[in-house]
């Protein structure tokens, strides 16, 4: 079976990789931004990952797409990928001192073999109370903004981190254990 990531992330790809799977990668190029949050976050997330799947899939019927999103919900608001340093300093402030759920959504489209599948897969992290200069120093140095939440696990935001309870690779950005599990039916 050939698969195709439809996603430009490269800690997705890092993910992708460690199943030992033969994959390319193609950007879906899909707007996110043009998606309402009006939704419950497991309906968005999953919603742009099937979205991502089926526009990439449509000029690759022969091959297995995976589309993925992946998302920060604290107190039932979705957080997505900062503007800029205020949203993000906003976003790390919120989840401070509290427990927040990661959500990746995961979409599975092979055209040919009629397979299509779709996932989400929740993650609790809990943050120590953050200072703002802790935030501060995190945010000039290492920038997060292409990250839902404003902050990246496998950096240095794993000092955050009190607690996790799920899977570690889904809030990197991927659930690499069901994901196979799921496909493991399938090869």
């Amino acid at each position: 079976m050939k698969f195709i990531l439809a996603s430009k992330s490269p800690r997705r790809k890092e993910l992708f990789e460690r199943m030992d799977i033969e994959f390319k990668t193609i950007d879906s190029k899909i707007d996110e931004s043009l998606i309402s949050k009006n939704m419950s976050p497991e309906h968005y997330c999953t919603l742009l990952a099937n979205l991502k799947t089926s526009n990439v899939s449509l000029h690759y019927e022969h091959f297995t797409v995976v589309g993925a999103d992946t998302i920060v919900v604290c107190n039932n608001e979705i957080l997505n990928k900062p503007k800029d340093f205020n949203e993000a300093k906003k976003m790390l402030l919120k989840l401070s001192n509290t427990t927040h759920e990661v959500m990746t959504g995961v979409a599975i489209r092979n055209r040919n073999l009629n397979i299509r599948r779709k996932f989400c897969e929740k993650t609790f992290v809990k943050f120590y109370k953050l200072s703002e200069s802790q935030i501060d120093f995190y945010l000039e140095k290492f920038r997060p903004y292409d990250k839902s939440g404003s902050y990246g696990i496998q950096d240095y935001a794993s000092t955050f981190v009190k607690e996790i309870k799920g899977s570690y690779e889904n809030v990197v950005g991927f659930p690499v254990s069901k994901f196979y599990q799921i496909i493991s039916q399938f090869i």
